[in-house]
């Protein structure tokens, strides 16, 4: 059997459906059948929720963590799609790396963006102007996060006193229906349903 067929029965055979168990004879056959060296590639979003028997050494031997771009993994890409080396540099570099540092950027994203022109200043201006969207786009994000935290909390807030204008009413309630005059239950009761009415209306 070659390992063009192999690969087809194996493809046949998770089309129809997938286990762990059928993953991990999927992967440790595929490094029996193979007389030379191979290199496998898995990818993830998740590591954390894979199965310890899927990243045991033997099955997976390396485990590279692919992060946002960084100002160096950012001159690489520009030697490797514009020709800039490292021995020159651009006007726009250090723009450019202090948008990539303080914005979420992808290698994949900053490579597409060299990709759109062969033209070195063209390039880096538009990946310049991406990154400046990236970051207004981060910053709009991160703004929208806080005023939903901030308005749970008022939420929060509200119920508190809520609730506690509801107790404050019921002892108010009690007390009249008892004929007690004052009491400093009462009175703190009248007080906070003053302080809370003013607050609501």
């Amino acid at each position: 059997m070659s390992i063009r067929e192999y690969f087809l029965n194996i493809i046949i055979c998770f089309c129809s459906q997938l286990t762990l168990s059928g993953l991990l004879n999927f992967v440790d056959g595929l490094w029996s059948s193979c007389g030379d060296e191979r290199i496998i590639v898995f990818t993830t979003n998740h590591k954390d929720r894979l199965d310890p028997a899927l990243l045991r050494p033997g099955r997976m031997d390396m485990h590279i963590n692919m992060s946002y771009c960084t100002s160096r993994g950012f001159k690489l890409l520009a030697s490797n799609y514009l020709g800039i080396h490292h021995g020159k540099s651009h006007h726009l570099y250090g723009e450019i790396e202090g948008l990539i540092d303080s914005t979420k950027v992808t290698p994949a994203e900053v490579a597409e963006e060299l990709m759109k022109s062969e033209d070195a200043n063209v390039a880096l201006q538009e990946l310049a102007n991406f990154l400046k969207r990236k970051q207004v786009e981060s910053n709009e994000i991160k703004d929208e996060d806080q005023e939903a935290k901030r308005l749970k909390t008022d939420e929060n807030v509200k119920r508190i006193v809520k609730n506690r204008l509801k107790t404050d009413e019921r002892i108010f309630r009690n007390g009249r229906r008892r004929g007690v005059r004052g009491g400093r239950s009462l009175r703190s009761a009248t007080r906070s349903a003053k302080c809370i009415h003013s607050i609501f209306d």
